[in-house]
């Protein structure tokens, strides 16, 4: 057998002079062997016939399997008998490992022909011709990626008379091509985990532009090395915290404020603070409140922040007491009829000019109009006839020329009597309003 591969072996190594292997990185394979007939069976001269050449085209389709075809070409002498032997087949080949050597089983189905010579019609004449299966073992010996020595042995079965049962042996070389290396890095596409972008074997065909062992696709800063631990990065100011999701990089900050510092401690980092030194909160720009008026309320509570008022007040100034009582002994002169809310009368009227002289003269400070009725009626009417009495001193005082924005109104109905209710003195008494400094 060695002497029987050996010959055409050493012939195809001068004839073939670039060729290469099928694997999963270049699924296809074309294949030029020697061509090497041993017949069987009886009445047969069971001698060596070399012939050739023998080629093949197959297609890896995964898991170890490829599918191909082939045909056939040589000279048969059978004692004083020559024949043209042809084939042309279709096969299935499964690789049992993966490596430099892989051994596998090939097998298949196609048509075999002796031709003696003797012109008959057709290509393949049905009585030079047999329909043929064949199996076998092969060797595929890897010499680089792309590039392997191919030794193969099938034994042909004729399912016919015209023909002889017979070994057919290959040895040769193939070319495997199909799966390209885009980026023209070295490394195939199919194993090019950045199959568009040169890099490097070590990398599995990805680069590392800055050299930093992470490639550029892992790395959020490919052009500066940097660590594993920051993704390929640097920490300029060493807070622990990356340059590129450092808002201050160049500044020692805290994690909490995304690598800057906050002086003051307010929450404020100090880039947005305008008052850095100063704890102040965030609605102020990182600032304390101001006091405007010097009223002892800051500004987001003062609710007059140009105006000196009272904290009670909320910052706004107040009607002094006195005043209060000067209003309320006019307001006591204030009463309407029974079931009524008019403003009648001249002394009413000189009262109500009185509470707007007075109002003028003392423009800080704000009015709370509170409107009574006497026990007449519907409790909840009485609250309605309050406010209604009360809003019509507020219309008088508006029509005066007291602003409206420093008045407002509110109903009691018949709560808080002055006087009695049953006596119609204490009824005119109670039907009245009383005034109060607005807070």
């Amino acid at each position: 057998m060695t002497r029987i591969f050996i010959k055409p072996t050493l012939i195809l190594l001068f004839i073939v002079a670039s060729v290469t292997a099928q694997n999963q990185n270049s699924p296809w394979s074309f294949s030029v062997n020697s061509n090497i007939i041993n017949l069987q069976g009886d009445n047969v001269e069971s001698g060596i016939n070399f012939g050739g050449p023998s080629l093949s085209l197959s297609r890896h389709i995964g898991a170890g399997i490829s599918l191909g075809a082939q045909t056939s070409l040589g000279n048969v002498n059978n004692f004083s008998d020559s024949y043209t032997y042809t084939s042309l087949d279709g096969f299935l080949k499964f690789n049992l490992s993966s490596g430099s050597l892989i051994p596998s089983i090939i097998g298949g189905y196609g048509f075999s022909q002796f031709a003696d010579g003797q012109e008959r019609p057709g290509i393949f004449p049905s009585s030079e011709t047999s329909r043929t299966i064949f199996g076998g073992l092969g060797f595929s010996f890897n010499l680089s990626d792309n590039l392997a020595i191919n030794l193969q042995s099938t034994y042909r079965s004729m399912n016919e008379n015209d023909g002889f049962d017979h070994l057919q042996h290959n040895v040769g070389l193939s070319l495997g091509f199909g799966s390209g290396d885009a980026d023209k890095d070295g490394v195939p596409d199919s194993k090019d985990k950045c199959p568009s972008v040169p890099g490097l074997k070590e990398y599995e065909g990805c680069p590392d532009t800055d050299g930093d062992t992470i490639i550029d696709k892992e790395d959020k800063c490919p052009e500066i090395p940097g660590l594993p631990e920051l993704n390929g990065c640097i920490d300029s100011d060493e807070d622990g915290i990356s340059d590129p999701d450092d808002s201050c990089p160049d500044v020692f900050g805290s994690l909490e404020m995304n690598g800057c510092p906050d002086t003051d401690q307010d929450g404020v980092a100090d880039k947005d603070d305008e008052c850095p030194s100063n704890f102040g909160p965030i609605e102020n720009n990182g600032c304390p409140w101001p006091d405007t008026d010097g009223d002892g309320v800051n500004d987001n509570e003062d609710l007059c922040k140009d105006e000196p008022g009272s904290k009670e007040n909320n910052g706004c100034p107040e009607l002094s007491g006195e005043i209060v009582k000067t209003l309320n002994e006019f307001g006591s002169r204030i009463n309407f009829p029974a079931n009524s809310y008019q403003i009648l009368g001249r002394k009413t009227i000189e009262n109500l000019e009185k509470i707007k002289n007075l109002l003028d003269e003392n423009q800080e400070g704000n009015l709370l109009i509170e409107g009574y009725a006497s026990s007449d009626g519907d409790e909840d009417y009485n609250v309605e006839l309050s406010i209604k009495r009360a809003q019509a001193v507020l219309e008088y005082l508006v029509k005066l020329g007291v602003p409206e924005t420093r008045l407002e109104v509110i109903g009691f109905g018949e709560e808080n009597p002055l006087e009695d209710n049953q006596t119609s003195l204490g009824r005119a008494i109670n039907r009245r309003v009383q005034f109060k400094s607005k807070r």
